[in-house]
């Protein structure tokens, strides 16, 4: 679905903080959302953790960086990080040209994939947060 311009795929689920989350089984693959990596520009850096770190729903776990600002990411859902996508460690750019495929950051196995119901899911839920968060941050 697209929003006021910004694109934001219908079966994701999103993180206050405009991290997507996409269910592929036995693994949950986490990125920045399209209106995120918009207002941030070109991103610079992305930091990388290595696999195997417990992650705790909430809790700061990372930071992505463009020239202009600095972000936390904080894990979406318990469990352990499975994988990072180590392309962005030489392009992070990768995350402003395809920020929901070859710009994805993180691959989690989650402790329980009930918490994803804690996250926005469903149009009508993604479109009042989306525009509620452009009213906030995107506009003078």
């Amino acid at each position: 679905m697209e929003i006021e311009g910004y694109l934001m795929p219908d079966e994701l689920y999103y993180e206050k903080d405009h991290y997507w989350v996409r269910d592929e089984g036995e693994f949950l693959v986490m990125g920045m959302d399209d209106f995120a990596q918009k207002l941030a520009g070109k991103i610079v850096f992305v930091q990388l953790p290595e696999p195997g770190k417990r992650l705790e729903a909430g809790k700061r776990f990372a930071k992505v960086e463009s020239g202009k600002w600095l972000g936390k990411i904080n894990a979406p859902v318990s469990g352990e990080l499975a994988a990072v996508n180590e392309e962005l460690e030489e392009n992070p750019g990768l995350v402003n040209e395809d920020c929901y495929g070859r710009g994805w950051m993180y691959r989690i196995r989650p402790d329980d994939k009930a918490e994803l119901r804690g996250l926005i899911h469903g149009p009508e839920a993604v479109r009042a947060w989306l525009l509620a968060d452009i009213a906030k941050f995107a506009k003078p």
